[in-house]
């Protein structure tokens, strides 16, 4: 009882820390709109000094949006965002979009609500992507323009070979669309199908897979000897429990050796043979560091993250106005997430505006253990929300009444309009078309 005290103790304090620095931000913010106001504020064409951001996921589009309304109106400085999507890509729905119809486009949030409110010219958009990275300036892949910068924020995330149900691998959100409808199409032809992966997504798609088609032979392979292994116990008794109601087949201790497509047979390292009409990969996330392997090698550690300082400056004493954050960053973050992500942009940004002014960094990341809190579904109606410090951990099963999930409060809180998008409205004919010939 004790314990379970002292952590609740601890949520509330971080939520205080947390309420403290969006006060902090926004009251910063409101100050450089007052001063644009009364003394006018340079435009883009002036602002020749760029604070350049490779990626705006939740990592990159914090820094962006903090720099972005916090810069001086008369500031020489811009931030260039450089970002491949068209769309903001909400991973956390994937796995239940790939299951369930008619809600796939809410995965793709339209870019630049989270802005709003930022002086006019601080900063430039581009949807490209950087191939090259030298100590002045980077290099993009489709204009193939280079651009100069004084600072800039490596915040590419991590990817999967294999793309969905963890990651969408599509630029554009109309492809995005069309591959999640794709994978529900072949799940519901499927009689019996193959989840290998125990974490997250894995557990999620396993479960809402056989919440929806019951009849369906759903097996979930894991290399562990429990689900959710990265978690408390609690959760991992939680999350059995959930694929066991459910009839998931779940195989633990094995690994997946080889998974021949044109037979559907896969076959794991026991040489156990299962025969499948549909395969799910839901392992092998990596962190996506090679857009910097060249520029500081010694940078890259064995996992393949980028090294920082506690500043979250690149490892690299030759490049100190280069910052590292989000799932690329190897920051030893215990179950890197949102939450941990945007708490990271926020110390870069708060570095590079002390750098841009003139100061030494101060701001420094360490993790905190309530970054992880992680809410898990357990089929289509029900889920579990995990808080847990190492030494006690807190439960909180529920009931969901939104097949969307949280996709509606992602949206408002990336400053855009449930669920509009006049991007859809372009494409909506066309996705049609497509997936009425396949």
């Amino acid at each position: 009882m004790l314990e379970k005290t002292k952590l609740y103790t601890k949520i509330v304090g971080y939520a205080l820390v947390m309420l403290w620095t969006e006060l902090r931000l926004a009251i910063r913010g409101a100050i450089v709109r007052r001063q644009a106001a009364l003394f006018g504020s340079l435009g883009g064409e002036e602002r020749s000094r760029n604070i350049v951001i490779v990626g705006a996921n939740f990592a990159g589009y914090r820094v962006a949006q903090i720099i972005a309304k916090n810069l001086s109106p008369r500031s020489p400085y811009r931030v260039v965002v450089v970002e491949p999507n068209s769309h903001f890509h909400f991973t956390w729905v994937l796995p239940r979009f790939c299951v369930v119809k008619g809600h796939e486009h809410k995965a793709f949030i339209p870019y630049g609500g989270y802005l709003d409110g930022v002086i006019k010219g601080s900063y430039r958009w581009i949807q490209d992507k950087v191939i090259d990275i030298d100590r002045n300036t980077v290099r993009l892949q489709g204009s193939e323009e280079s651009i100069p910068y004084e600072f800039l924020v490596i915040a590419t995330g991590a990817g999967v070979q294999d793309g969905l149900p963890s990651r969408v691998n599509s630029t554009e959100k109309a492809d995005g669309v069309k591959l999640l409808q794709g994978m529900q199409k072949r799940l519901e032809s499927a009689k019996t199908v193959v989840v290998v992966g125990g974490g997250a997504a894995g557990v999620e798609v396993a479960t809402d897979a056989k919440d929806l088609y019951p009849e369906k032979h759903i097996i979930l392979i894991h290399s562990r000897d429990a689900v959710m292994h990265r978690f408390g116990k609690g959760l991992q008794k939680s999350a059995r429990e959930g694929l066991e109601r459910l009839g998931v087949e779940l195989i633990l201790e094995e690994r997946v050796v080889n998974e021949d497509a044109a037979s559907g047979v896969v076959t794991l390292r026991s040489g156990r043979q299962i025969t499948c009409d549909f395969f799910m990969n839901c392992t092998g996330q990596r962190p996506l560091s090679d857009v910097v392997a060249t520029l500081s090698p010694s940078s890259i550690s064995s996992s393949g993250h980028i090294k920082v300082k506690p500043s979250l400056q690149i490892a690299d004493d030759s490049l100190p106005n280069i910052y590292i954050c989000g799932d690329v960053a190897d920051t030893n973050t215990p179950n890197p997430n949102a939450r941990s992500a945007m708490r990271q942009g926020t110390i870069v940004a708060d570095n590079i505006l002390r750098a841009a002014a003139g100061k030494t960094p101060s701001y420094v990341y360490e993790n905190q253990w309530a970054d992880g809190v992680i809410k898990l579904t357990l089929g289509l109606d029900r889920s579990v929300t995990h808080l847990g410090d190492g030494n006690s951990e807190l439960l909180f099963a529920s009931k969901e009444t939104d097949e969307a999930l949280m996709s509606a409060m992602a949206w408002s809180r990336m400053g855009a309009k449930p669920f509009e998008d006049t991007y859809m409205d372009a494409h909506t004919a066309e996705t049609e078309a497509d997936i009425s010939k396949s």
